[in-house]
C-alpha cells in the first residue's frame, strides 16, 4: 500500500510461459507496426500488422503515440503470427489532426482506470447493438480534459500523456511502493479503501511486465482524491469485489484477432475478458456506478 493506493496480489499455484509478446514489446522489436488505415486517416480505427512468427497481445487501453493522433486500444486483441487487422480505438489527443510520424510507437502506458472502466461499458454497449467495438469518443476526450484540469496540466493537444507528465514525481513515488511477486498473474486494485478494479493475465511473465502501466494507471486517479487518509479495504471487502465479478453476466462474441470476447455486466460491475486457446489470456474487471451499468443487465 502507498497513501490511498492499495494492491492486492492474485497468485497462481502453477506458472505457464505467455504463448504471445506484449504490444511494447512488439514495437521496440520492430517485428509489428501499426499506421493509420489511410493517408486520411479514422479516428477510431487504426492498420495493425503482425511481421512476427509469434502472437502479439494487445491490451485493452495501451497507448499509441504518433501518426495524426494518439489513440488508444479499446480491448484485448490477440493477432496471429503474420496477421494484419484493423483494430478500434479511441483517441486520447483531442487537439491535434496531422502527422507526427507514419507509424505508431508504444508509449509504455495505459489509459487511466476511471475512463477505461467507462470505456469497457461502452464496448460493452456497442458490441450488443451493433457488433462493434467502439466507445463513446466524446466521454473520453471530457475524461481526458477533465484529468488535465483537476492537476492544472497545460496541454496544447489535450493530450493525456501531458497528465501523466504533469504528474511524473508522484506517479513515481507510488510505482516505488510496489513490485509484482513470484506467480503473480493479477491485481485487486483499491483507492481510498474501496476496490475498484481487477487486471487478471494468463502468465506471471504478461503480468509483469504489465504491472508498471498498472500501477501509473491507478495512480493518476489516487493522486485526484488523495487527502492524508490511508484506507486500506478488509480481506472481505476485497473477496467480495471478485465475487461480484465472478457472479455478473459473461456475454460471448467472436474476437476479432484469435480467440473471443466476453463481456462482464453486473451489479456495478463491468468489464471485457479475451479467451484464446483454452485459457483466459486477459481480464480486466472495474467496479463502476449503478447508473452506469443498469442498461447492460438483462
Amino acid at each position: 500500500m502507498h497513501r490511498n493506493l492499495a494492491l492486492f496480489a492474485l497468485l497462481a499455484e502453477r506458472d505457464q510461459p505467455p504463448g504471445y509478446v506484449l504490444l511494447d514489446e512488439a514495437l521496440e522489436r520492430k517485428v509489428a507496426r501499426v499506421t493509420e488505415v489511410s493517408d486520411g486517416g479514422s479516428v477510431p480505427e487504426l492498420a495493425f500488422e503482425n511481421g512476427s512468427a509469434e502472437k502479439i497481445l494487445l491490451v485493452d487501453g495501451d497507448e499509441l503515440v504518433g501518426a495524426k493522433q494518439n489513440r488508444i486500444v479499446n480491448l484485448s486483441i490477440l493477432v496471429g503470427a503474420g496477421q494484419k487487422v484493423v483494430i478500434p480505438v479511441s483517441c486520447v489527443e483531442q487537439g491535434r489532426w496531422s502527422y507526427r510520424s507514419r507509424d505508431f510507437s508504444g508509449a509504455n502506458r495505459t489509459l487511466f482506470a476511471k475512463a477505461r472502466a467507462k470505456k469497457a461499458v461502452r464496448v460493452s454497449e456497442s458490441l450488443r447493438s451493433s457488433g462493434g467495438r467502439y466507445s463513446n469518443q466524446g466521454e473520453i476526450w471530457s475524461d481526458v480534459s477533465d484529468k488535465l484540469a483537476s492537476f492544472s496540466v497545460d496541454s496544447a493537444t489535450q493530450a493525456v500523456g501531458d497528465a501523466y507528465a504533469g504528474r511524473g514525481g508522484d506517479l513515481e513515488a507510488y510505482a516505488a511502493a510496489f513490485r509484482a511477486e513470484p506467480r503473480q498473474r493479477g491485481a485487486v486494485i483499491a483507492i481510498d479503501g474501496k476496490p475498484v478494479g481487477l487486471e487478471l493475465f494468463d502468465s506471471a511473465a504478461a503480468f509483469a511486465k504489465f504491472f508498471g502501466k498498472l500501477v501509473h494507471s491507478y495512480a493518476l486517479d489516487a493522486i485526484e482524491t488523495a487527502n492524508g487518509k490511508h484506507l486500506c479495504p478488509s480481506e472481505d471487502q476485497v473477496r467480495q469485489f471478485i465475487d461480484a465479478l465472478l457472479e455478473a453476466g459473461a456475454e460471448e462474441f467472436t474476437a476479432l484477432g484469435e480467440g473471443r470476447d466476453i463481456r462482464l455486466a453486473g451489479k456495478r460491475i463491468a468489464g471485457g475478458a479475451l479467451v484464446a486457446d483454452g485459457r483466459l489470456i486477459h481480464l480486466a474487471g472495474y467496479a463502476v456506478s449503478e447508473a452506469r451499468h443498469d442498461h447492460l443487465l438483462h
